[in-house]
């Protein structure tokens, strides 16, 4: 058993041992290039500044400094390990959404047809140049097959700069509740979702981007799992029904489609590897992100709190790593990369606001419906532009996964209807 396990890591880590006779899809690679090395080098990174952190807000507790700490760093050590509990007076209730009585409508369909507009062209630009960003390689001539980007963490790190700025001028110019959560308790989030941009990022390098779809849709799964775990949550039983529903499509697709070409067996499984630590961590980041919004914050202030974190450990870890300028000099060299990357972080930062805004106007269901279509639309655009192929009962089961995100958002509604509306502030989703 130990050593079935064994060779079953060793398939995941070196994806060129299952090549076989194959020409691999890249010129062969040093192991310090390797993904399972990289990931553990760039959570070493994060790890040293997290645990020295999370040593001192531990340190400052026992200490109770809140009450005994004086002078000029006394404020940012408030904020960032104690908080601010919000005064009654100081708090902005978090207004329901608009509803149809309000404005004509003609005024609703526009502002419905404007935030499903906004939400497809920023997610659906967003995984065509993910693919090709990932995929694709740079300044290839008649006589030089190009480079490719290797360094999804530095990609991470444009996403959340962007992100970041959107949302520091979006607290600037519109007024927000006053913030009382201890800065820290954003750094967990925000490390759980740089690995699972990281682990998305890098699949694309072992598995189609349908495949990398399906997945994402299957998330309900360890999200509901999660929710048991960290939330104490209890779930009904049509909410089981579709997760099992959704289980069987991906399962569908997953066996039934034929290979990307200049595939293997080890490929597929670093790449499934890869694609089921982006939803561990996916799943781990809503539900914290969720917890948070206990303490009456807005969605806009999660997205500064989480970036701002994020956008530390990557620099850092890249420092570390002397990788930093390199990425910057890659993009020196291919200015097509640089254009690339600055749309997709625009389309990351604006397709949040546009999650924020659609959620406020119309609720969660109409949200999720849009998405849900967007997924839809995401793979057939990449079956058109990069030529994957899907098979009849592959496709059957994206029919099976979507009909069963589409009845939990019927079963949703059911039971909404029954129950007063509370306002609430959706987790933020990252890209």
């Amino acid at each position: 058993m130990d050593a079935r396990w064994w060779a079953v890591v060793v398939l995941a880590a070196l994806p060129s041992l299952g090549a076989g006779g194959e020409s691999p899809e890249a010129p062969p690679q040093s192991w310090t290039q390797l993904w399972f090395f990289r990931f553990f080098v760039n959570a070493a990174g994060y790890a040293s500044f997290m645990v020295p952190g999370y040593l001192l807000v531990q340190y400052l507790r026992r200490k109770n400094y809140l009450e005994t700490g004086r002078g000029l760093c006394f404020p940012l050590v408030k904020a960032c390990v104690f908080g601010n509990e919000p005064k009654a007076s100081d708090e902005i209730p978090l207004a329901p959404r608009t509803e149809a009585a309000d404005t004509t409508p003609s005024w609703q369909i526009l502002k419905l047809v404007f935030c499903a507009s906004g939400l497809q062209v920023s997610y659906l630009t967003w995984g065509v140049l993910q693919e090709r960003v990932m995929t694709g390689s740079y300044g290839a001539t008649a006589t030089s097959p190009g480079e490719h980007f290797t360094d999804s963490q530095f990609l991470v790190l444009m996403n959340r700069v962007l992100a970041l700025i959107v949302a520091g001028l979006y607290c600037v110019l519109r007024k927000q509740p006053r913030h009382g959560a201890p800065m820290y308790r954003y750094s967990f989030a925000s490390l759980s979702n740089v690995l699972s941009s990281w682990c998305q990022y890098e699949a694309l390098k072992f598995v189609s981007f349908p495949t990398q779809v399906l997945a994402k849709a299957s998330k309900v799964i360890p999200v509901m799992m999660m929710g048991k775990l960290v939330s104490r949550r209890s779930y009904e039983h049509w909410e089981y029904l579709t997760a099992g529903l959704i289980s069987i499509g991906v399962s569908m697709f997953l066996l039934s489609s034929g290979p990307e070409p200049r595939s293997s067996p080890a490929t597929t499984l670093s790449g499934l590897v890869l694609l089921a630590g982006y939803i561990a961590f996916d799943s781990f980041t809503s539900n914290w992100q969720d917890a948070l919004f206990a303490y009456k914050m807005s969605s806009v202030q999660m997205m500064f709190g989480v970036n701002l974190f994020s956008c530390l450990f990557t620099v850092g870890s890249l420092l570390e790593q002397g990788a930093l300028l390199e990425g910057a000099r890659f993009m020196g060299r291919h200015s097509e990369f640089a254009l690339h990357a600055l749309l997709l972080s625009i389309c990351s930062a604006f397709g949040q606001l546009f999650i924020f805004y659609t959620i406020g106007q119309f609720g969660a269901a109409v949200f999720t419906i849009i998405m849900t279509l967007r997924q839809a639309i995401a793979i057939l655009l990449s079956c058109l532009l990069y030529g994957h192929t899907v098979t009849v009962v592959g496709g059957l089961g994206v029919a099976v996964v979507f009909t069963a995100l589409l009845l939990r958002v019927y079963a949703r509604g059911r039971k909404q209807r029954g129950k007063k509306a509370v306002p609430t502030e959706p987790p933020v989703q990252k890209v």
